[in-house]
């Protein structure tokens, strides 16, 4: 595989193995990004109040024909997932004994906006027990509805999980919950740029997922989609500002309850055509097969040296970019900073429940010196059973 490491503004001094916290932005489009910021800079009021719609529509414009959603006004742009998270959740009502069904391997900041929504209501949060290691998608199907009950209003689910790394079948859990009435919501943070999206075959109600990740986006770079049957339900914005009630409606509520909520530099959401741009003229496609198959390549080894187990089958149905290792330690953040701050490794090693993982992310600028330095560094490591 050969690196892109030229064209991002990654310290070549750090082996970067975390691409999937905060994503990092390519040359080309954080130039453009500056050139979003000059042009706002030169005359803000022209930017902001005269051409910043139109701004805005155009990136939506490609946005949704990047990830295959028929209409752009279906699509807000926000800063990350976790807001588009708070803008559902606020809106939805729960009464009391109302249940929203979701996983035991969900984003932490997610459980806790729900934490706190269902509280006010006296509704319930159900995390329902994903079984470990994965062994087939109906498994995976079966352990999540095994927490369906009468009182279940709302499934929440992520398209990609961020400790485990593994991908979900979310459209097949769609589909069932869709049948069943119930509203359907994917956080996808970690999906545009690493897996094929097609918003309108996934047809759930709402989608919320990050371009600042895998789509290399300038930092701030999210968007949430809400189904045209669903965006009546988002009655009261996050933020209240010009947008509510305008006296120059746009034609879209959903747009101008969540997109105009005051002053702020919005430069980041303008990126999206550089974004699309430089995976079009990098062949992306054969960039994140070359990812995937590095990070398939080197998981034996890692597992054998870390005594460890995959928590899935390491095949494409269940692995992207990222590969998530169950590993053994009582100071995993003591573990991570000895790798940053000894090895110049970035790496992730999260928390999830009574687990602890060690997330590895590979993209363009990635090549297999990255990989090999985190197998020494651990080698090491483990010598002295840290």
């Amino acid at each position: 595989m050969n690196s892109l490491k030229d064209k991002f503004l990654i310290n070549p001094d750090i082996h970067f193995l975390n691409f999937g916290s905060f994503g990092a932005c390519a040359k080309p489009i954080f130039d453009n990004y500056q050139q979003w910021q000059r042009l706002l800079e030169f005359e803000s009021v022209q930017f902001i109040n005269v051409e910043g719609a139109n701004y805005l529509a155009n990136s939506r414009a490609a946005l949704a024909a990047y990830i295959d959603v028929p209409d752009k006004d279906d699509l807000v742009f926000i800063t990350n997932p976790t807001l588009g998270v708070n803008m559902i959740a606020k809106n939805l009502n729960l009464a009391a004994g109302d249940e929203v069904l979701t996983t035991n391997i969900e984003y932490g900041a997610c459980d806790r906006t729900w934490d706190l929504y269902c509280e006010k209501s006296n509704a319930i949060y159900k995390r329902q027990p994903i079984c470990l290691p994965i062994t087939t998608k109906e498994q995976v199907i079966e352990n999540f509805f095994a927490g369906l009950t009468d009182r279940t209003k709302v499934v929440f689910i992520s398209h990609i999980t961020s400790s485990t790394g593994l991908i979900l079948p979310v459209k097949e859990i769609v589909a069932i919950a869709k049948e069943k009435g119930l509203i359907t919501i994917v956080d996808g943070a970690h999906v545009p740029g690493q897996l094929p999206l097609s918003i309108k075959e996934l047809d759930a109600d709402f989608y919320t997922g990050a371009a600042h990740k895998w789509m290399m986006a300038a930092k701030g770079c999210s968007f949430l989609y809400a189904h045209k049957r669903v965006q009546h339900l988002l009655k009261e914005p996050l933020i209240v500002s010009w947008g509510y009630k305008s006296i120059k409606p746009s034609g879209s509520t959903f747009i101008d309850y969540n997109q105009m909520i005051g002053t702020r530099d919005f430069s980041a959401f303008l990126t999206i055509p550089a974004c699309i741009n430089f995976m079009q003229e990098n062949n992306w496609p054969a960039v994140s097969l070359q990812c995937h198959e590095m990070v398939l390549n080197n998981a034996e080894r890692f597992f054998t040296l870390l005594d460890s187990s995959p928590i899935s089958p390491l095949t494409n149905e269940w692995i992207g970019q990222m590969l998530s290792i169950p590993i053994k330690t009582d100071r995993p953040e003591e573990l991570q900073r000895l790798l940053f701050t000894k090895y110049k490794i970035e790496i992730p090693i999260f928390r999830q429940g009574s687990n602890i993982y060690l997330r590895y992310s590979i993209n363009g600028f990635n090549d297999q010196n990255d990989l090999d330095a985190l197998y020494e560094a651990l080698k090491e490591i483990r010598v002295v059973s840290y």
